[in-house]
């Protein structure tokens, strides 16, 4: 019971990032199941990737009530993401057959080192332009550019159960201009359909422990809820900050269990 309550905590604690930011469930929950629970980690990915899943709906469901999600950018970031996980999850099933589970770390050292790069060059720019959507003649690029985006994060979410929030935060900042509430609830949204896939396809592969995701849920279900509420009361300027300090510790983590 000790070790169910703990695990309840550790996803409190998770589940309330990931509501308050849109990052938090991959990469930060990953690592601390592989080295701070002992999980093996293929079955961390696999498990992790249901978490997410169940956790966002809630998140999701409450962005898309508070009128917080681009649902255009949400299309077109599954345009590509759907397709990245797929991809990804049949890579990580004849990786596992050949060479185990060290491509596991080579991509946490990897997107450490973006985790931590990217937010470092985020907090030198002028505080994020409160713009909206990209102009009309700008869509071929904007669904070229988003899909893209999905792709690569899909990937990396497939292989690794890390990216559904913080790698496409991430990229979303970077290139596209829209209110921080808005890229948190869209990204809170896609997540819903991206983890979706990804944990169907890990549960086929059988990397998933439905004990351990059930503890975990008992704290991350009203963890999210708890903070998409919290995060919609937080100022644009210092959400903007949460973000890149929530993505630099991850990266430091990941590095360092790498």
């Amino acid at each position: 019971m000790l070790l169910i309550g703990l695990k309840a905590l550790l996803g409190l604690l998770v589940g309330t990032l990931v509501g308050m930011t849109g990052l938090g469930g991959g990469v930060l929950l990953m690592p601390l199941l592989i080295f701070g629970l002992g999980v093996p980690p293929l079955t961390a990915v696999g498990s992790d990737a249901v978490v997410n899943f169940v956790t966002k709906l809630g998140a999701g469901s409450l962005h898309a009530r508070q009128r917080t999600v681009h649902w255009r950018l949400v299309g077109s970031l599954a345009l590509g993401s759907v397709p990245g996980a797929i991809l990804g999850v049949t890579l990580l099933g004849h990786l596992r057959a050949l060479y185990g589970s060290r491509i596991n770390h080579l991509l946490m050292i990897w997107i450490g080192a973006l985790l931590i790069v990217i937010p470092i060059f985020l907090l030198l720019q002028k505080q994020i332009s409160e713009g909206a959507d990209a102009a009309p003649d700008e869509r071929t690029k904007f669904l070229f550019g988003s899909a893209l985006i999905g792709l690569i994060a899909g990937f990396l979410v497939g292989m690794t159960s890390v990216g559904s929030g913080s790698v496409i935060m991430m990229l979303l900042l970077l290139f596209y201009r829209f209110r921080p509430a808005v890229l948190v609830g869209t990204d809170i949204v896609h997540a819903v359909v991206l983890t979706g896939v990804t944990s169907l396809m890990h549960w086929r592969l059988g990397t998933v422990d439905p004990v351990l995701v059930g503890s975990l849920l008992l704290g991350s279900i009203p963890g999210g809820l708890l903070g998409t509420r919290l995060g919609a009361r937080v100022p644009s300027g210092w959400l903007k900050r949460v973000l890149c300090l929530l993505l630099l510790a991850a990266g430091v983590r990941m590095l360092w269990a790498g």
